[in-house]
Parts: structure tokens; C-alpha cells; sequence
């Protein structure tokens, strides 16, 4: 379904020629068909957030890189395809939430310190998928665990 509407807004913005939003569905794309290509699978829409989050966290990652270097231009594509991205992504939660989510895995795994953070850390990530990044996820868990 995820990849029907990929296409379906890849074919959108070409008729608009929408570059920047044609380019990051284009590259959405190519990495789901290089997963199916590598592992001789069909991809489920929860393995497409999956590679969709994954892409907005290489660009926020780079996106640093473009601020110290002072790539106005670049930031601001970059900060474009974030944007598209996140329209793919499942609503990111608020730091409020998060910690709320986090209090109530530390206890169902019954973590009592900062030894426990891998269990907590998979159990967070298998629970909140792509609705946090795994960084905030872990600064918050370390908080939560001293």
C-alpha cells in the first residue's frame, strides 16, 4: 500500500515537476527495490518506514555537517527532504511521550540501572519503531536510568 502511494506521488511530482520531492520519492524507491533485490523479498509497508526513517536520519546526520560548513544552499534542500520524508513516517513523539513510553518499558523489563539500557534499548525499538529515532530514545532511557 506504502508503495502505491509512493509511486502514485512520484508520478505526481513529475507531473508538477516538484525536482526535490520527485528525487527523494525516486530514491525511497530504489532503496526499497535494493532490500527486495538483496534479501528475494517482498517488502511490508512496516519494513518501508523502516528504510524511510532510516534515509531522514542519514540527512539529519548530514544536515550537521552542512550547518558547520555553513552550505546554506544545502541545508535547505536538505531540510526539504527531511520534510517529505516525515510525511511518510508515522507522527514522531513528543519528548513528553517519549518519556512516558520509556518509564513504563523500564519498568515491564524491570530495569533498575544503566547496565540494563540494551534490553531497554530493543525492547524501546521494537515497541516505538520509527515514531522516535533510536539517539533520542537512548539519550532519554540514559536519563531515565541514572
Amino acid at each position: 500500500m506504502l508503495k502505491e502511494k509512493l509511486l502514485e506521488d512520484l508520478k505526481e511530482s513529475m507531473k508538477e515537476k516538484n525536482t526535490i520531492r520527485k528525487n527523494v520519492v525516486q530514491m525511497v524507491r530504489a532503496a526499497i527495490l535494493q532490500v527486495e533485490k538483496d534479501k528475494h523479498i517482498e517488502v511490508s509497508d512496516d519494513k518501508i518506514v523502516e528504510i524511510i526513517a532510516k534515509e531522514a536520519k542519514k540527512r539529519k546526520d548530514s544536515l550537521e555537517d552542512f550547518q558547520k560548513s555553513g552550505r546554506e544552499d544545502l541545508i535547505e534542500q536538505i531540510n526539504k527532504e527531511i520534510e517529505i520524508l516525515n510525511e511518510y513516517l508515522p507522527k514522531q513523539l513528543t519528548q513528553e511521550e517519549l518519556e512516558q513510553k520509556i518509564k513504563e518499558i523500564i519498568a515491564e523489563v524491570g530495569a533498575t540501572s544503566i547496565k540494563d539500557i540494551g534490553v531497554v534499548m530493543k525492547t524501546a525499538k521494537e515497541k516505538l519503531g520509527a515514531s522516535a529515532d533510536g539517539k533520542t530514545i537512548n539519550e532519554v532511557a540514559k536519563k531515565l536510568l541514572q
